[in-house]
């Protein structure tokens, strides 16, 4: 059985019959009452009346086809019964095509010259032999721009649309970390930590709690998601488990490294070969809390999860119409430094491992300072910036800088930096320049065996592997992946520093 397939109604006509008919009568009940639009909790329970600027009048959900902003002017080809006609996505490149739909790269074809290994632009037509698995096509949850921290996330004030709402979420408050949190504060540090669209995570809230928009009299404070997973008790902490869920969809999709879904009931499912990422990433995190008879209905239906953002935030279409393809087919690496100053010694203690935590894309290298100092001090040393750019976070050990290049122009580019300590940590707003400080190195902000820096790559929200299409230099040195996650190395000419977490003398290197 193929997931994020047909929802009810099958053939372009009758789809659009359908939303036509529901528009009209949505129109008709709206301009008979006369009041704001109210929508149902899961079909039972009514929300509380919002201010009606905040409501969005959900309509049909529309095909992937139909979505794609094509970054090419296409010029389709014609295909016979034993063919499949698909057009690429943002972030598509052949070998991942051929993942999904279950054929070799070199039986694709294409109007336009095809890259063996760079993106595809999104849009242009992939001609590829038609199987029985790759034969059913698959229907937008939510495009990639409403499930990753994009543009269209960046621009959204999380505090501002809770302090609008009257529901429970306004008012609460957690520990997080020995720091007291908003519920504001706590949506919204979970979505900048795994790079995730807020308002993704408050309709899952409101889905599965009603803590948006109900005052709930006896709220659930240990699992108010209901996740109930040891270890993961508090808001925080299960947003932190459903932003990983979230990502091991996604990134597993966009890398090719996932074809199927195993759900709450035991029962796996092949992914139709034509979805996003964002997509996956949904059915992904509800394939670990509902059976797999059960989603389609939760997702699609009547007071389902799909509805519910809808009617909280809008049309998601809108956004992505203005931000996507995130990806342009030519995009641009940003020139790196190793992030110490020149001369310094430093440890390359570790190499490819995951950009945030398991889930995100193995982009991730870490360094630490060559001083001598007790493992796990705040360095005297500095992390300094490895490119120009504006710092727009500095909390919670992270400093993240949006990139600019020379005229001052963002480029889409991030940098993420960890484990700098509070003390003398750069602020919000400071434009860097390459070899700036941004401050300590330290074992502040998580799991760490020792002293040192933390540096990965966001492009417009999404985290970044190191790969053929992606390749990360610093300083010229080359990060390569090792046989093992954290393993690697770094290469320069004839010259290789390999990865050691006690940072012994192969890991030793100078900018």
């Amino acid at each position: 059985m193929l997931r994020g397939g047909f929802i009810l109604i099958k053939g372009t006509f009758m789809h659009r019959l359908r939303t036509i008919l529901i528009l009209c009568l949505t129109c008709i009940l709206i301009l008979a009452c006369n009041l704001p639009f109210k929508v149902v909790w899961r079909g039972f329970k009514p929300y509380p009346t919002l201010d009606p600027s905040i409501f969005y009048h959900a309509t049909a959900t529309m095909p992937i086809e139909e979505f794609i902003t094509p970054t090419v002017t296409p010029t389709p080809l014609p295909v016979n019964p034993q063919q499949i006609s698909y057009n690429a996505q943002s972030g598509d490149i052949l070998a991942v095509v051929a993942a999904h739909f279950g054929v070799a790269a070199e039986q694709i074809t294409s109007p336009q010259p095809l890259p063996p290994v760079g993106l595809i632009p999104a849009g242009q037509q992939l001609i590829l032999p038609r199987t029985e698995a790759n034969s059913t096509t698959g229907t937008l949850i939510l495009p990639d721009s409403a499930v990753v921290n994009s543009p269209c996330a960046q621009a959204f004030d999380t505090s501002g649309f809770i302090a609008n709402t009257n529901g429970y979420l306004k008012y609460y408050q957690q520990l997080v970390y020995e720091e007291q949190a908003t519920g504001a504060e706590v949506v919204a540090r979970a979505a900048s930590n795994a790079s995730v669209d807020p308002r993704l995570l408050l309709a899952f809230i409101e889905f599965r709690s009603g803590w948006v928009t109900a005052n709930v009299g006896a709220p659930n404070l240990t699992y108010p998601l209901g996740l109930n997973r040891q270890y993961y008790e508090g808001l925080f902490r299960e947003l932190s488990l459903v932003t990983q869920w979230l990502n091991t969809g996604y990134y597993g999709w966009r890398e090719g490294t996932l074809s199927a879904i195993t759900y709450a009931d035991g029962r796996s499912s092949a992914l139709a070969p034509n979805l996003n990422a964002g997509s996956v990433g949904i059915l992904y995190l509800f394939a670990q809390l509902y059976p797999l008879d059960h989603v389609d209905a939760l997702l699609y239906g009547e007071g389902g999860f799909l509805s519910i953002y809808k009617d909280l935030f809008g049309d998601p279409l809108t956004c992505a119409a203005q931000v996507e393809p995130l990806f342009p087919p030519d995009l641009q690496l940003p020139e790196l430094e190793l992030p110490f100053a020149a001369g310094e010694r430093w440890s390359f203690t570790a190499g490819p491992h995951p950009d945030w935590v398991p889930g995100t894309p193995m982009g991730a290298l870490d360094f630490a300072p060559v001083t001598g100092e007790a493992p796990c001090s705040v360095s005297r040393a500095w992390a300094r910036a490895s490119a120009a750019g504006v710092v727009t976070r500095s909390s919670n050990s992270v400093v993240l800088v949006a990139l600019e290049d020379g005229n001052g122009a963002l480029t889409g580019w991030e940098l993420m930096y960890m484990h700098l300590a509070d003390k003398d940590r750069v602020l919000v707003g400071t434009r860097l320049k390459a070899g700036d400080p941004l401050g300590h190195p330290s074992c502040e902000g998580g799991p760490a065996t020792g002293t040192h820096v933390h540096i990965t790559r966001k492009y417009r929200g999404e985290w970044i592997g190191i790969s053929e299409v992606f390749p990360l230099a610093l300083s010229g040195w080359q990060a390569l992946p090792g046989e093992a996650v954290y393993k690697g190395m770094l290469v320069k000419g004839e010259s290789v520093v390999t990865a050691h977490a006690n940072g012994s003398s192969p890991s030793i290197i100078v900018r």
